[in-house]
């Protein structure tokens, strides 16, 4: 979970040594996973040690490392005025009885 004074940066690095922790249980070398990433090895070494990637470079490595999943949560919390505004929105839509 981020904690509200972590930095962009310290995210970054906690991002990174995730990355580095799946690729590891995967068994795979920084090598073997920046070819299947299509990365050079020199920007996979840089995330890995500083935490720095482009943004579609990160998604190739979420694919390689089959996390793409993990982006669909991101920016999609909601916020709500009043719990009921919530239920509102999680209620299924009503069917409609045509006769």
């Amino acid at each position: 979970m981020i904690e509200a004074f972590e930095t962009p940066v310290s995210i970054a690095r906690a991002v990174a040594e995730r990355a580095k922790q799946r690729r590891t249980t995967m068994r795979l070398t920084q090598a073997e996973l920046a070819k299947k990433a299509g990365l050079s090895l020199s920007a996979y070494r840089r995330f890995e040690q500083q935490g720095q990637i482009a943004f579609t470079s990160l998604l190739q490595i979420a694919f390689a490392l089959d996390c793409m999943s993990d982006f669909n949560a991101l920016f999609a919390s909601h916020s709500w005025a009043t719990v009921d505004d919530m239920l509102k929105q999680a209620k299924p839509a009503k069917r409609v009885r045509h006769d």
